[in-house]
């Protein structure tokens, strides 16, 4: 890449969000560790600090030296990277009276600094601290404050080198977006990361990287899969195969649905119908993790069976995104959450690994989706998950309950498209519950399944809240059910939230 900022993560929850924020500003940049700060460095223009959970008095609160940083890049330190630039310094942080959590307002700021130009007066800020600057070096120029916190933010004196007590990067933060805005203009960047710009680079580096080697893809019919179908075909054309497995726990009528819409793509994709495969398997077993190591392997088996089919094949291709690369590393460097997409390949395959959208988040694989001139349906889907409809039956998997949740989910996610709500969330899911409750239709007494629904709101599914939908909606949705699907008589409304409750049920 031509330039990029540097996000140094010390474990606050928002760091991916700060990194969100400079992308919709056509600013690529990268999230390292606090201690793995890249060797290439030709390439940097900034550098951020996030925050963190901890204080920089705890005994375990990360410390790194940031001599080799500071004046060499522009510097930006958030909540716990402005505490920690001035703790080294020589400054004082301490404990505050009460945790600054919610709400402030910038009561006094220089509006002539580089970092606070365009700000508005009162503009609200968010705040998330125990600990608060009580005391900065005399070589630190405090430019604002709010009604409780005197020093919200400062600049070294003739260093391009900030710090702010609060989070810029929060949507509550009303001129936030301006404010990194302006870090990046102090940077130099030339904001032209976009999706066109991505396409073209990755293209070509595929073509270097591939030459006349084959790849095979396995397409689950989500937008990462099909995004990265399209750059690999764009970039080798016919020396790519894609594998779209029938594992039986898909959406009604999926499978001929998702082959359809890839035809028009011009994709070599090789279908698979093992949906008895996976229901023998799966017979039995009703705990969720077993459930999904089963699903998993079953795909490998029947993955690794049909590549085996293909000659010459070097590569396999994969839709990891940048998410997936992040939650697999914890901030020291070692593993907190294994992903379906990371952590390597069963050896027996011998095949490389290429993941042509491994730095794009979510909203940016779509975006580079319709650039590549996608249908709406394949890059506006709903997340889906891995091992699909067998963690949304709670219990036993049969075909039986499959049929159901299929009927039952159907008719949900067309009536979200109907009213103009599918794209007013971020996922929809229906889940079928191992419970049978007592009901009448017509003048005979039913003891029949029920069903749960499922609607989320969220950005980046980190947290998410539930959806609140229309009660007609709801009615006509459980009417539906009730009404055409055999077998449920039940239809209920999930208002929890992330956290504490998942979005998926299992």
């Amino acid at each position: 890449m031509a330039e990029r900022i540097i996000i140094l993560d010390f474990g606050s929850q928002t760091t991916q969000l700060i990194a969100r924020r400079l992308r919709e500003l056509n600013v690529y940049c990268e999230i390292f560790p606090y201690n793995k700060f890249p060797e290439y460095c030709d390439d940097i223009c900034g550098v951020i600090f996030s925050g963190s959970p901890y204080s920089v008095y705890d005994k375990d609160a990360f410390k790194p030296d940031i001599s080799n940083i500071r004046n060499r890049f522009p510097l930006l330190g958030i909540c716990y990277g402005a505490q920690l630039i001035s703790h080294v310094s020589g400054g004082k942080v301490e404990a505050a009276g009460t945790r600054e959590y919610g709400r402030a307002n910038l009561s006094a700021f220089d509006s002539s600094n580089d970092l606070l130009k365009n700000i508005r007066i009162n503009s609200q800020v968010w705040m998330s601290h125990g600990d608060t600057i009580t005391e900065v070096p005399d070589n630190f120029e405090i430019i604002a404050g709010t009604v409780e916190v005197s020093i919200a933010a400062y600049q070294i004196k003739n260093e391009k080198t900030w710090g702010v007590q609060f989070h810029p990067e929060v949507f509550h933060s009303e001129d936030g977006i301006k404010i990194l805005e302006n870090f990046v203009d102090i940077c130099g960047c030339k904001r032209n990361w976009t999706p066109s710009s991505f396409i073209e680079t990755t293209v070509a580096e595929l073509r270097q990287k591939l030459g006349n080697d084959k790849v095979v893809l396995g397409l689950s019919g989500g937008v990462d899969s099909s995004v990265t179908a399209v750059m690999l075909d764009k970039a080798i054309g016919k020396n790519l195969a894609c594998i779209f497995v029938d594992n039986g726990l898909l959406r009604k009528n999926e499978f001929e649905n998702v082959l359809n819409d890839y035809k028009h793509l011009g994709l070599n994709v090789i279908g698979v119908d093992a949906k008895n495969k996976f229901y023998a398997a799966l017979a039995g077993i009703d705990n969720p993790e077993q459930k999904r190591k089963i699903i998993g392997k079953i795909f490998i088996d029947v993955f690794d069976e049909e590549a085996a089919k293909l000659e010459n094949v070097k590569w396999l291709g994969q839709g990891t995104i940048y998410p997936d690369i992040i939650e697999s590393l914890s901030i020291t460097g070692t593993t907190i959450k294994s992903h379906h997409n990371v952590g390597g390949l069963p050896e027996y395959m011998k095949l490389k690994l290429i993941e042509p959208l491994r730095l794009l988040f979510k909203d940016e694989v779509r975006r580079v989706g319709k650039e590549l001139g996608m249908y709406e349906n394949l890059i506006n889907r709903h997340p889906f998950p891995g091992p699909g409809l067998g963690i949304r039956i709670l219990g036993e998997i049969t075909p039986e309950k499959v049929r159901i949740l299929q009927d039952a989910d159907d008719i949900y996610i067309s009536l979200l498209r109907q009213y103009g709500l599918y794209g007013e969330v971020w996922q929809a899911c229906t889940v079928l519950l191992p419970v049978r409750s007592v009901g009448v239709m017509g003048d005979e007494r039913t003891y029949e399944n029920t069903v749960a629904l499922r609607a989320v709101t969220s950005t980046d599914a980190m947290t998410a809240d539930w959806a609140k939908l229309p009660y007609d909606f709801l009615a006509k949705v459980s009417n539906e059910i009730i009404n055409k699907v055999k077998g449920v008589n039940r239809v209920v409304y999930d208002i929890s939230s992330k956290p504490p409750a998942t979005i998926e049920w299992e």
